[in-house]
C-alpha cells in the first residue's frame, strides 16, 4: 500500500507520516515546504492550487490524507482570499486528482471548530451545522461537504475527521500554546483575550496522529468522527498550567477577539466505538513535553550559532 500526505511536511502532517512508517507503510509526502523531520519519505513539491503537479503525485497512489491547509484561524482572518482558495478550492483539487488516479480512499483533517455555531452546548457528529460566522469554519465545512459529494457521486470513499486543537512537538507558531511558551520562556506575560472562560479540549499531537490513521480503516469509510481531547482546559487554565511548569510567569486579560470559538462539549463516543480511539495523554505532561521539545530546539539553534 501507498499513502500520500498532503501537508506532511506541517505540524499534524508530519506526526501522521511518523505513525504511518511505524507501521511499515510506503509514504509520499506533498508540500510546498521539503520534510526535514526525517529522510527516508518520497517527497513531491507543489500547491494544492497546481492540478498537474497533483495529478503526478497521485501516480501510485492507494489513500490520500489531506492534511494541506491555512490552518491558523488569524491568518484566515487577515488574508480571506488567499485561504479560501487553499483550503476549499485545494481540496476540491485533491478529490478531483484523487478520483482521476483511481485512489481507494481520502481521510481528510477538518475541525471542531464547525460546531461553533450551533445551538447546542453538547454536540456529536450528528449535530446539524449552521452558518458559520468566521470564514476558517465556512472554508471547513464547504470541504467536508466536497468530500461527502465526491462519495456519492463518484464513489469516492471519505472518512472526515474533525480535530480538536492540536498541541506539541513541530506545533505551528501562531497557535496558542506555541505563543504563551514562547513568551513564557521569553519572560513576556501571557495575554489572555477575554476572561479566559474560554475552553478546548487539547488533543495531544501523537493522539490525533493514530487516529487519523485509524481512519483509513474500512469501518470508518464515509463516516465523520471527532477527535477530540478528553478534558476541557481553559485558556486561564492553560496559562497556569505553563506557569506551573516554567515558575515565574506573569498573566494579563486583553479584548476578546472577533469570531473566536468560546467552547463545546464534543462527544468521542463514535470515534472510541467504532475505531477504539481515544486521547490517552495528560495535558499537563503533554504540555512539558512540549516545553521540553522548545528548549532542546533553542539550545540547537545556539549550539549553531556563528558569530562574525
Amino acid at each position: 500500500m501507498k499513502v500520500l500526505v498532503t501537508g506532511g511536511s506541517g505540524f499534524i502532517g508530519s506526526h501522521v507520516v511518523d505513525k504511518l512508517k511505524d507501521k511499515g507503510v510506503d509514504v509520499r509526502v506533498y508540500d510546498m515546504v521539503i520534510p526535514t523531520f526525517r529522510d527516508d519519505i518520497e517527497y513531491y513539491q507543489g500547491s494544492l492550487l497546481d492540478t498537474t503537479a497533483l495529478g503526478m503525485a497521485m501516480e501510485g497512489i492507494d489513500i490520500v490524507f489531506h492534511l494541506g491547509a491555512i490552518a491558523d484561524v488569524k491568518e484566515v482572518y487577515e488574508n480571506p482570499i488567499y485561504s479560501e482558495s487553499i483550503n476549499t478550492r485545494g481540496t476540491i483539487n485533491v478529490l478531483e486528482a484523487s478520483k482521476n488516479a483511481g485512489v481507494l480512499k481520502l481521510v481528510y483533517g477538518s475541525t471542531t471548530w464547525v460546531y461553533s455555531d450551533t445551538d447546542k452546548e453538547f454536540v456529536d457528529e450528528s449535530t446539524p451545522l449552521h452558518a458559520p460566522s468566521h470564514l476558517y469554519t465556512a472554508t471547513k465545512i464547504a470541504s467536508e461537504y466536497y468530500c461527502q459529494t465526491y462519495s456519492k457521486l463518484y464513489g469516492l470513499k471519505t472518512t472526515i475527521l474533525r480535530y480538536g486543537i492540536p498541541y506539541g512537538p513541530r506545533a505551528r507558531g501562531r497557535a496558542v500554546i506555541p505563543v504563551f511558551v514562547r513568551k513564557a520562556l521569553d519572560n513576556e506575560p501571557l495575554t489572555i483575550a477575554g476572561d479566559g472562560s474560554q475552553f478546548r479540549n487539547f488533543v495531544y499531537v501523537e493522539d490525533l496522529a493514530e487516529g487519523n490513521v485509524l481512519g483509513a480503516c474500512k469501518i470508518a469509510d464515509n463516516k465523520i468522527y471527532n477527535l477530540e481531547g478528553n478534558v476541557k482546559i481553559s485558556i486561564k487554565d492553560l496559562a497556569k498550567t505553563i506557569k506551573k511548569i516554567l515558575g515565574d510567569v506573569k498573566i494579563e486579560y486583553i479584548e476578546g477577539r472577533p469570531g473566536d470559538f468560546s467552547g463545546k462539549e464534543i462527544s468521542n463516543k463514535k470515534a472510541e466505538e467504532e475505531l477504539g480511539w481515544k486521547p490517552k495523554m495528560c495535558f499537563e505532561d503533554g504540555v512539558k513535553k512540549y516545553i521540553d521539545w522548545c528548549q532542546e530546539q533553542l539550545r540547537q539553534k545556539n549550539t549553531n550559532t556563528i558569530y562574525v
